[in-house]
């Protein structure tokens, strides 16, 4: 062999051995560096029970490995097992190796929400037991989970039957692949889709499979989403929640979790439990089915979303998704209420304070006399376009308030301005575009008797192109090198940085916020939020002040092409603390994200190769008589540094003769659809 040809296999290890480090970093990046577990766990009161629910000999025979159980715990698992239910029904339905046990976090933090209330309403929470079946490896057992379901339901139904608030439909939770034949139940040609009418889904993959092995699995999918979205107008009394798990679940990547965009109907929600009040936290594959905070949330919505009259779910679409939106899109820190009423009369003896700057703050400690200060807008109007206020009083009650008829400086009527607050972490905020409301004369602080209890308060008024600043993105290839500043110097307590250029799956930036503070004083603590306009996926961080924090910026979902939204780094700041800003491209981070969505062709192009280079060496050896070297092969054949592994598998095989066709036939064409077909 000439140098030449030494030298080309040596080329060949280096490329391989590079790439192979690139994508091992990539792997690195999504499996081992993400943020730390900030979920609670949940734990049963008392010892929980699974009973078995016997069904029709009819559908014990057809499915012989599936079962149905009843959850509970204590008495309450004791009272139950006549099975004289009188809650409200609630399906669990296991995702690709789960269990039914799995049931447990929801039906515990349910049946302890009972207690609370006296009984008042409580829910039944049943669960499948799938055999816990490898249904996202090997797709022919999801039609017969599907048709299983079905019949379960029925059965749950049955148990409710002649009771005096019967339930005529059934709530229904599925975890993973449990959500998907949640949603097939529409499939089913004697399926009405009156028995459900919510669904919430824990980090199903609803657009595609994660990893397209089968051709029941794919086609299984076709039929759902294409079910879903040619009859969009059937759905529109089914809610849907869909609940991704964000960066932590490197099982299921959280763009595949976001539902179909259906013009037709506004009746599903996609978020991620980045994004979910109280819960703020990403969470892995298995850990969302008892994450304590999502389950809170979760259980929280469903007895908000109970008919007084019918002690069942509502049957009003609007009301649902109102309440959906209320847990985990924006909480107002306020308890649900489906009609708040819309004025109200400040009583109380407390003392009226005006406040005429465009900034305010105030701290309270162990005060007994509770204070309105009042703000003026008719000075602001004309300078101003925005107030924003903030309170560290995490309560639910009402606190800000706008003024419609003034008598000297107390105010008679107010509209309660709280349901436009939003709560963060460690913070309450409104801010309002004075425009909206032209009627009202002043915006009033209610600040009541802080016995015990230490809070501040903070009001500003600004113009809006004043707290937004523009920061561009580096380069994909600057290979965080170079990066992009801005210093924010002035003393406000709000800033948007919007970063411009931030809208494709592949970019990933890390983002530092360097805080100063003009005194050691102790401050409040600072929260960034990352917001992404187009989806619910915005991330949290909450830092001291000063500090320097690092921020991870990437996307779950690339920016659709009709949107023009730009994504914000929103700055809750510290007064008198002056912040920098740095942002840089992370290599780590983008091998991560290339990873992450195109991970699953990996192993299709790899085996694709070796197939191409067995297949050369067949050539070789059928024109020579002797086989050549599978390196000099899988140079020469299999091509794999080329981006075009399909053009090549379909060159390679024109190429031969029918016997060599054959033979590859079979594996090549399961290979093409593989791809054709994966993300």
């Amino acid at each position: 062999m000439g140098r030449a040809g030494r030298r080309l296999p040596a080329l060949a290890a280096l490329f391989y051995g590079a790439l192979a480090a690139l994508v091992l970093l990539g792997v690195r990046d999504v499996m081992f560096l993400y943020e730390e577990n900030r979920c609670s766990m949940t734990y049963m009161y008392e010892y929980p029970e699974y009973l078995k629910i016997k069904l029709p000999k009819k559908t014990a025979r057809r499915y012989p490995a599936y079962e149905l159980y009843l959850y509970g715990e204590g008495n309450y698992a004791e009272e139950n097992k006549n099975l004289l239910l009188t809650g409200i029904p609630v399906l669990f339905l296991p995702g690709n190796a789960g269990s039914y046990k799995q049931v447990r976090s929801l039906g515990s933090i349910a049946l302890r929400k009972a207690e609370d209330v006296d009984f008042k309403y409580h829910f039944n929470f049943f669960s499948v037991n799938f055999n816990e079946e490898l249904v996202a490896l090997y797709g022919g057992s999801l039609q017969q989970q599907t048709k299983f379901v079905h019949e379960c339901i029925k059965v749950i139904l049955k148990l409710y039957k002649d009771r005096e608030f019967a339930p005529s439909s059934v709530a229904i939770v599925g975890h993973s692949m449990g959500g998907l034949v949640a949603r097939a139940l529409l499939t089913l040609k004697n399926f009405k889709p009156e028995l459900i009418n919510l669904l919430i889904t824990q980090a199903t993959p609803h657009v595609a499979p994660v990893m397209p092995l089968d051709k029941y699995l794919t086609d299984f999918y076709t039929a759902v989403n294409n079910h879903w979205i040619l009859k969009a107008q059937d759905l529109r009394n089914l809610t849907t929640l869909s609940v991704a798990g964000g960066f932590r679940d490197y099982q299921v990547r959280s763009g595949l979790a976001f539902l179909p965009r259906l013009s037709q109907h506004d009746s599903a929600l996609s978020v991620v439990s980045s994004a979910v009040p109280r819960a703020w936290a990403s969470t892995d594959h298995l850990s969302i089915v008892w994450c304590k905070e999502l389950i809170l949330a979760t259980i929280r919505a469903l007895f908000d979303l109970i008919d007084e009259n019918t002690r069942q779910i509502t049957e009003d679409p609007k009301k649902r998704m109102s309440v959906l939106n209320h847990h985990f899109v924006r909480h107002p820190a306020k308890m649900f209420e489906e009609n708040p009423e819309a004025f109200t009369h400040l009583t109380g003896a407390f003392k009226w304070i005006t406040v005429k700057g465009s900034k305010w703050t105030y701290s309270v400690y162990n005060d007994s006399d509770g204070k309105y200060f009042s703000f003026p807008l008719a000075s602001h109007r004309i300078s101003y376009s925005h107030v924003y206020c903030e309170n560290s009083m995490l309560d639910t009650s009402s606190w800000i308030y706008g003024c419609m008829n003034t008598n000297s400086s107390m105010c008679l009527e107010a509209a309660d301005l709280s349901w436009r607050a939003e709560l963060l972490p460690t913070t309450k905020v409104v801010m309002l575009k004075l425009l909206d409301y032209p009627s009202l004369s002043h915006v009033v602080i209610q600040v009541p008797p802080a016995v015990g209890n230490k809070y501040t308060l903070g009001c500003e008024f600004f113009k809006e192109d004043s707290r937004a600043v523009q920061l561009p993105v580096t380069h994909l290839f600057s290979f965080g090198f170079s990066s992009s500043k801005i210093l924010l110097n002035s003393s406000g307590l709000l800033y948007n940085v919007q970063l411009q250029h931030f809208n494709q799956i592949y970019q990933a930036f890390k983002i530092y916020i360097d805080s100063h503070c003009q005194s050691l004083k102790e401050r409040k603590p600072s929260v960034y939020r990352l917001h992404i306009p187009w989806s619910y996926e915005d991330s949290i961080t909450v830092a001291k002040v000063p500090s320097l924090v690092e921020i991870s910026a990437k996307l779950h979902i690339a920016q659709p092409h009709s949107d023009s939204s730009l994504a914000e780094l929103n700055i809750y700041s510290s007064p008198d603390c002056q912040y920098e800003v740095i942002l840089k491209t992370s290599l780590l981070q983008v091998l991560g994200q290339i990873v992450r969505f195109h991970a699953g062709a990996f192993p299709v192009y790899i085996v694709s190769s070796i197939l191409l280079t067995y297949g050369g060496q067949l050539s070789t050896l059928r024109s020579t008589g002797q086989c050549s070297d599978f390196s000099l092969e899988l140079v020469r054949a299999a091509k794999p540094y080329k981006v075009e592994p399909l053009i090549s598998i379909v060159v390679f095989l024109q190429g031969h003769c029918l016997l060599e066709w054959s033979i590859f036939l079979y594996i090549s064409e399961t290979l093409l659809f593989i791809m054709v077909n994966s993300d």
